[in-house]
């Protein structure tokens, strides 16, 4: 079996809406192994996108531990965090949040920039990955919803991580551009032997990883599948 990439160790986490506190998830475990591609499923409000962002790095739980490859995130020092983060973590969002005065490449290249690094080719091979090899000159602006979303997977993958976290990539999209972003993903991280987490409220698109799991009013049903 292969070792676990990232672990959820009863994770709680509860936020203050008016006067109340509302529990958002509710004592979740889940581990998610080397190189499997696993689908958070759910419907909305459910606590999937928290859930997505506890295991990145992204918000600290109220309670309990997320461990990537072994080492507590949410123990590290915010400076390393970031670091972790950005140099073995890529991010797929629903809104693509392309920068609009940045070109195609441009967009591709930000997070090794980040880094004070400039890898054009890699960014240029990643594009013609994608399929937007001749776009790299263009703006955001002059692209699909579809072709933004391939920029933004491209994006991701610049700095070689080992996971790749998805949240609701094919939310702003058509069903068929969606089912092709979600092929493009599987693909491209089963090329790479990358880890991928990826979440969706559509159960068809769930159904397409390794695993899926479903999630409903914070927790996380069993068996997993």
């Amino acid at each position: 079996m292969s070792a676990v990439q990232v672990e959820a160790v009863r994770l709680h986490q509860s936020f203050r809406v008016g006067g109340e506190y509302v529990e958002v998830l509710s004592d979740v475990n889940l581990e998610v192994f080397c190189g499997e591609a696993v689908f958070v499923c759910g419907t909305s409000g459910v606590g999937k996108t928290t859930l997505l962002y506890a295991l990145a790095g992204l918000e600290r739980p109220t309670a309990g531990q997320v461990f990537f490859e072994g080492i507590s995130l949410y123990e590290m020092n915010p400076v390393r965090l970031a670091k972790l983060r950005n140099s073995r973590m890529g991010f797929v969002f629903q809104s693509y949040f392309l920068l609009p005065e940045l070109t195609v490449l441009e967009n591709a290249l930000l997070p090794a920039m980040i880094l004070g690094d400039r890898p054009t080719r890699r960014a240029q091979e990643l594009l013609d990955q994608v399929g937007l090899g001749k776009r790299g000159g263009h703006l955001p602006a002059e692209l699909s919803g579809g072709e933004q979303q391939r920029v933004a997977i491209a994006r991701a993958l610049i700095n070689e991580p080992i996971v790749l976290f998805a949240d609701e990539p094919t939310g702003n999209l058509d069903s068929s551009t969606g089912k092709t972003i979600i092929s493009l993903l599987l693909n491209l991280v089963h090329q790479k032997n990358l880890t991928l987490v990826v979440v969706t409220h559509d159960l068809c698109l769930a159904r397409r990883g390794d695993r899926w799991v479903q999630i409903e009013k914070g927790i996380i049903l069993s068996p997993q599948r």
